[in-house]
């Protein structure tokens, strides 16, 4: 198992709602990710004992260091749920203080939360009492990290006093995306705000956002002094972007990143989703999911078409193997396509 670690050289896999699944977990640390978070869970729906729930926090000793990362605005289900995670061993935690999708939102939760930073802090602070009651037997003790935005409306900047009481609150770690929740992924990430959070506090920092290349992660550390990088949507088109970051950290060549490399990523994934999961669902979830790795190469209408003719596991890998002939499309490199996604 890998440590639980903050390095400038030990690259995140950020909460994706929808993609950070236990099989895209162990896919990413395959490659190269030191610590990859869950899709954001609801604390309701935990309270509740809801089905769905159930499988998002599914884990395995590979999987290990996962963050979990929940959602909710009632600090009164926050306490009773992370009782109940310490007791099943999840070891550590994230608040989500920075999703933007109006569904979170409605419940004033997420980046909403910003609006209410007493309300934030009494959660991120439940948080921090019920993981420290994880036995130390275990190793070490339950660790807390809270991802935020600069404010919820542009201009309104509350991250730096907020991180300030997380730091008292006793928190282990704040994640910043560098936007307010109104710009939803409009607009550029403001690099400069994580150097100045950076300065605040003494806690460890995490940098997210327009992280979409192994170049751009290793810029923004140098740029901003952060503690950690967490890829999100670089890391949708490219799981082999923690690796090629630990190479250029380390003043190494990054491996090439050619067809028949993103061939092999699209197996692996196959494999995982077919052994962890391996149902209907989650077949026709990988099927959707494989265009994307292909994105900016010639031919991937032609694949697109072959995956729609797949029945089962066998024939999605054939079809999977296609990739690896495919070139280029005028010289754009796969990973600079970039769709907007909820994180």
């Amino acid at each position: 198992m890998t440590p639980f670690r903050i390095a400038p050289d030990e690259p995140w896999l950020a909460p994706l709602a929808g993609y950070s699944d236990r099989p895209f977990r162990l896919l990413a640390k395959r490659y190269g990710c030191a610590v990859a978070c869950s899709e954001m869970v609801s604390v309701k729906g935990m309270a509740f004992d809801n089905e769905g729930t159930r499988r998002l926090i599914a884990t395995c000793p590979e999987d290990t260091p996962m963050v979990l990362q929940l959602f909710g605005s009632d600090p009164a289900l926050f306490g009773p749920v992370m009782d109940t995670l310490v007791a099943q061993g999840y070891r550590y935690f994230d608040l989500n203080a920075g999703c933007p999708v109006r569904k979170v939102l409605k419940s004033g939760s997420g980046v909403k939360l910003m609006e209410e930073p007493d309300t934030l802090v009494r959660i991120a602070s439940i948080m921090v009492e019920r993981a420290a009651a994880l036995p130390q037997s275990q190793g070490i003790g339950g660790r807390v990290g809270v991802k935020f935005r600069l404010g919820f409306e542009k201009g309104a900047d509350t991250y730096l006093e907020l991180a300030q009481r997380l730091e008292d609150a006793g928190v282990n770690w704040v994640t910043l995306h560098p936007r307010y929740g109104r710009q939803m992924f409009a607009g550029q990430a403001d690099w400069a705000k994580l150097a100045l959070l950076k300065r605040t506090v003494s806690i460890p920092v995490i940098a997210s956002g327009d992280l979409f290349t192994a170049e751009d992660g290793v810029r923004c550390v140098n740029q901003t002094g952060a503690d950690a990088v967490m890829f999100a949507r670089g890391a949708l088109y490219d799981p082999s972007i923690f690796g090629r970051f630990r190479a250029l950290m380390a003043g190494e060549r990054p491996p090439d990143r050619d067809g028949a490399a993103l061939a092999e990523i699209v197996r692996e994934h196959i494999r995982l989703t077919r052994e962890y999961e391996g149902d209907g669902r989650s077949f026709r979830k990988i099927r959707s999911i494989i265009p994307r790795y292909a994105k900016g190469l010639k031919g991937i209408r032609a694949l697109r078409a072959s995956l729609l003719q797949c029945s089962d596991w066998t024939a999605l890998e054939e079809a999977a193997s296609i990739i690896a002939g495919l070139e280029p499309a005028d010289g754009v490199a796969p990973e600079t396509h970039v769709d907007v996604i909820c994180q």
